[in-house]
């Protein structure tokens, strides 16, 4: 995500509600300060952070349209995902964290979300990052915008999930 993408962010905001709702703000902004931020300042925050130069994420696109997002950025600028007992960093190994795939309802189903993490994967890559994780979820359960497993799997990530863990853990190694 680049400045110069930020009106194909915006509509594709603009057309689906649920992305808007959050603008992928959960795990980057402290839990307070999401809970009392509303909507448009979700939205503004996301923007701020592109034009700050920070890493959010990837675009995915059909027709010159964008129809897919997948969160992919340095551990440390997810403010939320840091303090997250359930998810704590497992080493002090810098790393790039995967949090939030959204794919438009017209395109689920096509294989959209395992090109995103790939494409999510390549960027880390081109910015440098060595290790690259995921925290997905079965299907159906809470948090199933953070992916499956099956999908990580696909895109060559490895459980490294501690054990006694809840939430489960995948790594991907740059090499």
């Amino acid at each position: 995500m680049t400045t110069e993408r930020l009106p194909e962010l915006a509509r594709f905001s603009e057309q689906h509600g649920k992305f808007r709702y959050c603008s992928c703000m959960r795990w980057r902004m402290k839990s307070t300060e999401y809970q009392r931020s509303t909507k448009e300042e979700r939205v503004e925050a996301l923007d701020a952070l592109v034009n700050e130069g920070t890493p959010i994420g990837v675009l995915a696109y059909a027709n010159g349209e964008p129809v897919g997002w997948c969160s992919i950025a340095p551990r440390e600028t997810l403010s939320a995902l840091e303090r997250y007992r359930a998810l704590p960093r497992l080493d002090e190994a810098p790393v790039w964290s995967v949090v939030c795939f959204f794919v438009d309802a017209n395109f689920r189903g096509e294989g959209l979300t395992l090109g995103l993490l790939r494409a999510a994967v390549a960027y880390a890559r081109s910015q440098g990052a060595a290790i690259i994780e995921g925290y997905p979820v079965e299907p159906g359960r809470l948090y199933a915008y953070m992916g499956s497993p099956s999908t990580f799997e696909a895109a060559g990530f490895r459980d490294v999930t501690p054990r006694g863990q809840a939430r489960r853990v995948m790594r991907y190694s740059v090499k």
